[in-house]
């Protein structure tokens, strides 16, 4: 596949990080055009369907960045649980680096806001928690894990994240997200 233009990705880019920041119904077409610098006709030759089908494409590339940093992570270390740990470390990492703006926690304006207006979108967030359920749970089972232990703990570990993420986004701190690493160990037992 050919690469996209710029403003392709300066739409995309855009409309990522007012997503985040603003939440989906708070930002708007007319903004994510200005602040992008793309013209208005950028925008529906790449997304027809208009805002909904932007708001798909961010959503998949947040999982697409996600599903490599977490393959990687896991990849990366024997031991699965420290596999894990060291992936939600340097998700931490990144929110501190960051500011606790230039990370996107999916499920704090993809998943709850979106999911109760649109299909579409909510089919893409139970997707992508899906991809990453899969992730873990076979990486569990890779290690000699059962398959519904593995299932369970991914969930688990997925919904812990996904809350720290939130509870660090409003507090401005990592915090919530180094609890989370620490207790991954307790959780086994």
């Amino acid at each position: 596949m050919a690469a996209k233009p710029e403003s392709y990705e300066n739409i995309v880019q855009t409309a990522s990080k007012l997503f985040f920041h603003q939440g989906y119904h708070a930002t708007g077409l007319n903004q994510i055009l200005t602040e992008s610098g793309s013209p208005k006709g950028s925008l529906y030759y790449y997304f027809p369907r208009g805002k909904e089908e932007l708001a798909l494409e961010c959503i998949r590339r947040g999982n697409e960045l996600v599903k490599q940093k977490l393959k990687k992570a896991l990849a990366g270390n024997d031991d699965p649980v420290l596999a894990i740990q060291e992936f939600i470390r340097e998700t931490a990492v990144d929110a501190d680096r960051n500011g606790f703006s230039g990370f996107m926690p999916f499920g704090f304006w993809a998943a709850a806001e979106t999911s109760c207006i649109s299909e579409s979108l909510r089919h893409a967030c139970v997707n992508t928690f899906t991809d990453w359920q899969h992730i873990y749970t076979e990486r569990l089972q890779a290690a000699g894990w059962m398959e519904e232990k593995a299932r369970s703990f991914a969930v688990l570990i997925i919904s812990m994240l996904e809350g720290a993420l939130i509870l660090a986004v409003t507090q401005q701190s990592s915090a919530p997200i180094y609890n989370v690493v620490d207790y991954i160990p307790q959780l086994i037992k």
